[in-house]
C-alpha cells in the first residue's frame, strides 16, 4: 500500500508542476515558480497525512514543521520577486518553454526527493514512542529554520535600506557565514529524516537522500555556487570583499 501511495505522490507532485509550467510558460514568467514549489510541500504533507490515515503525534508534529516551512520560505521568495520582477535564473530560458519544462520538472524531483522521510513516515500503519532520535531531529530543525528565517531576515533588512545598495551583507549571521540561510535549509531537512528514521526499517533508509540531495544541490548545483559567481562578478575586485571571503566561512559558520 505504501509503494502505491508514494507513486500517488509523485504523480500528484510532477502533474502540478506541468500544469505550472504549462501557465507559466504561455505567459513566459517565473513569478510563481517557487511559490508553486511551497505549496506542493504543503498539499503533498497534508494529503500524505490524511491518506495513511493514522495521524499518530510523530505524524502529525513532522508534517506540520514542513508546512510552518514552506509557508515562510514560499510566501518570502513571492514577495521577494515581485518586488524584484525577475529572478535570473530563467533568463535564457523563460522565452524557451522545453528548457522552461526542464526547470520545473527539476522542482517536481526535488520536492519528492526532499519530502520522502516525511511520506514514508505518514504511511506507516504502525507507531513507536517518541524517543531522543526524535527530539534530537525536532531539534535540528528548529536551529535550521531559526537560521534560515533569521538570516532571511537580516538580508531582507540590508536590501531594504538604500544606503547599503550595491554593497554585500556582512553583518548579523553573515558575519560567521556566506550562506548562512542555506546552512539552516541543510540542517532541517537533516532533521526532518532524522526524526522520520525512528520508524524505519531495510530500504526505507534510503531515503537518506532527502538531506544529501538537499545539500548537493546546495552546494554544488543551484545555490551557492551561483551566487559566488554573481558575487564575485560584482565585488570581485573590491578589496572588502576579497577580506571578507578569506575571513568567512563558506557554509557552515566558522568551519568551512
Amino acid at each position: 500500500m505504501s509503494e502505491f501511495l508514494l507513486i500517488k505522490s509523485a504523480a500528484l507532485d510532477f502533474s502540478i508542476q506541468w500544469i505550472c509550467w504549462a501557465i507559466a510558460a504561455c505567459r513566459r514568467t517565473e513569478k510563481f515558480y517557487d511559490l508553486a514549489g511551497s505549496l506542493t510541500f504543503i498539499l503533498l504533507s497534508l494529503l500524505s497525512l490524511k491518506w495513511g490515515d493514522n495521524f499518530y503525534h510523530r505524524q502529525k508534529i513532522q508534517t506540520a514543521f514542513i508546512c510552518i516551512w514552506a509557508l515562510r520560505l514560499g510566501s518570502y521568495l513571492f514577495f521577494r520577486i515581485m518586488s524584484e520582477g525577475s529572478d535570473h535564473r530563467f533568463d535564457r530560458v523563460r522565452d524557451h518553454p522545453l528548457k522552461f519544462l526542464l526547470y520545473w520538472t527539476i522542482q517536481g524531483v526535488w520536492v519528492f526527493v526532499t519530502l520522502l522521510p516525511t511520506l514514508i513516515l505518514n504511511f506507516k500503519k504502525e507507531d513507536q514512542p517518541l524517543s531522543v532520535t526524535d527530539y534530537f531531529g525536532w531539534t535540528l530543525w528548529t536551529v535550521g529554520f531559526l537560521l534560515e528565517t533569521v538570516a532571511d531576515w537580516q538580508k531582507f533588512r540590508f536590501r531594504s535600506d538604500t544606503s547599503n545598495k550595491g554593497r554585500f551583507i556582512r553583518s548579523g549571521l553573515w558575519n560567521i557565514s556566506r550562506h548562512p540561510n542555506y546552512f539552516g535549509e541543510i540542517l532541517l531537512w537533516l532533521g526532518l529524516f532524522i526524526s522520520a528514521s525512528s520508524v524505519m526499517n531495510g530500504k526505507e533508509y534510503l531515503s537518506v537522500l532527502s538531506p544529501v540531495c538537499v545539500a548537493f544541490l546546495i552546494i554544488r548545483v543551484s545555490g551557492i555556487p551561483i551566487l559566488e559567481k554573481s558575487a564575485f562578478k560584482r565585488w570581485g575586485t573590491s578589496p572588502a570583499y576579497a577580506e571578507y571571503v578569506q575571513s568567512t566561512a563558506v557554509l557552515i559558520p566558522f568551519i568551512w
